[in-house]
């Protein structure tokens, strides 16, 4: 009995496997919108929205694990969009890995927004893997309604992070995290192999379930640098 079940068990499992991919993927881009409302309609305590309003991409990640002791780690998994020329791309489906060294005690969950500012912060998230604070220069960013206080510093930044953990939310340092894509989520979600360039260069077609990501982003025209 116990040989059979064993048995049973082991047909399914591939297409258990199957099935929760795809549940999982989707349910991420679901709270992923979630948290970028929440996020954005913090008003005085959000993102500046003329920073939104300069971004190329971003990047929200529900629930980043976090938990050391000395040493920390995270992981997690979230979405990008970028702007393209016919409005913002399909999300491309993320993973965020990667150490910090300080002394931090704890555990928990964190969500995460990035954003990117300039077109070599674009060219980094097409690659099959990057690391922040070295292949990208990124920093934690500015919080409230305007950024007009901002350095020079944070006008050369590549990325800006933003956490929000228990209610707080603030600017986050996101030196020596990791991104790369996902592709089993990828193909979960458009039902074929894709390549990060297609998706976030508006060469796949944006599904419906990220409607609401669009939504929230679209209040946020896109600013015309000028030379100086």
């Amino acid at each position: 009995m116990k040989y059979a079940a064993s048995l049973v068990l082991l047909s399914i499992a591939p297409m258990m496997s199957a099935v929760e991919p795809e549940k999982g993927a989707q349910k991420r881009v679901t709270a992923s919108a979630e948290v970028l409302s929440e996020i954005l309609h913090a008003k005085d305590r959000g993102i500046p929205e003329d920073l939104m309003a300069k971004a190329q991409c971003v990047g929200i990640v529900p629930s980043l694990k976090r938990a050391g002791f000395i040493v920390g780690a995270k992981y997690g998994k979230g979405v990008v969009v970028c702007r393209t020329g016919r409005g913002w791309s399909a999300p491309a489906t993320i993973r965020v890995e990667g150490g910090s060294f300080g002394f931090q005690i704890g555990a928990g969950e964190t969500d995460l927004v990035f954003i990117v500012m300039n077109r070599h912060g674009v060219d980094d998230l097409m690659k099959d893997k990057f690391t922040l604070g070295g292949d990208a220069s990124a920093m934690a960013g500015p919080v409230g309604r305007s950024s007009e206080a901002q350095t020079d510093a944070l006008m050369r930044a590549e990325i800006l992070g933003y956490s929000r953990a228990h209610g707080i939310f603030a600017g986050v340092a996101l030196e020596g995290s990791t991104l790369r894509p996902d592709n089993d989520d990828n193909r979960a979600i458009y039902g074929r192999d894709v390549t990060q360039r297609e998706i976030l260069t508006g060469h796949v077609a944006r599904p419906a379930i990220a409607r609401p990501i669009y939504a929230e982003l679209n209040r946020y025209g896109i600013v015309k640098r000028t030379a100086h």
